[in-house]
């Protein structure tokens, strides 16, 4: 009778010697500084898949933490809320175990491409045509993040201020080719929930694709729509 105390403490001893051992392995490992190579090529991984669909060639740099770190097991990568994938910023890494810290890294994504540039000077209102755009071979990461870099894709865009020679085409000065004329006949098409009707009216101004506009009706009503290719306006009820 008196064995089985005697086995079952045994067994309780053993447990405790395996939690105290599984304890010291956690704090040997939690004591061990987070490799600095490690946590840059992570970071590097990462900011290589964000930058995969972009144009021309690529090259990523990342520096390493200046601050000595505890080891980590699982490491997540991310950007900052509102940051660029290109150019100089910081990418963020964070380890969710088995401590739990967050560190920046200084980091750097050079993007070698063609851009757009104009050709000679551009007055307000000019539309452009394949004689005003020249391309220009730099990193986009040292350029406003809206230069252009398809030329084509602007073709019969407006300047909407004047352009010096040489400036870098950037999308927010130009504005889309006029879809809709003031003056002239405009097809309405009048969408609502389950009805789709088309009339005739006048566009009281200028509009390029995408922006609102007025038009007055043959009954002499001003309504407003949003201006499509071909002199067409769509208004949704």
């Amino acid at each position: 009778m008196a064995a089985e105390p005697i086995h079952a403490g045994g067994r309780a001893r053993g447990l405790w010697l395996a939690a105290a051992c599984l304890s010291l392995a956690a704090a040997v490992h939690a004591a061990e500084p987070q490799d600095p190579a490690a946590l840059q090529a992570h970071a590097e991984r990462f900011l290589k898949t964000q930058t995969g669909g972009l144009p021309g060639k690529v090259t990523i740099q990342v520096k390493p933490p200046r601050t000595a770190l505890p080891a980590c097991s699982a490491l997540d990568a991310f950007q900052p809320a509102g940051s660029r994938s290109i150019g100089k910023f910081s990418i963020g890494v964070r380890c969710l175990a088995p401590a739990q810290w967050t560190v920046y890294l200084p980091a750097q994504v050079r993007v070698i491409a063609p851009y757009a540039v104009t050709r000679q000077p551009l007055p307000a209102n000019h539309v452009l045509t394949a004689a005003d755009i020249v391309l220009r071979e730099g990193d986009l990461g040292s350029l406003p993040a809206d230069v252009v870099t398809d030329a084509e894709a602007m073709l019969g865009y407006r300047a909407v201020s004047g352009l010096a020679a040489g400036a870098p085409l950037r999308s927010a000065l130009l504005r889309p080719p006029l879809a809709v004329q003031q003056g002239q006949v405009t097809r309405l098409v009048l969408n609502g929930p389950g009805f789709s009707v088309q009339s005739e009216g006048q566009a009281l101004a200028n509009a390029g694709r995408g922006d609102r506009v007025r038009v007055k009706t043959r009954s002499g009503q001003v309504i407003s729509g949003i201006a499509h290719d071909g002199q067409q306006v769509v208004v949704t009820f």
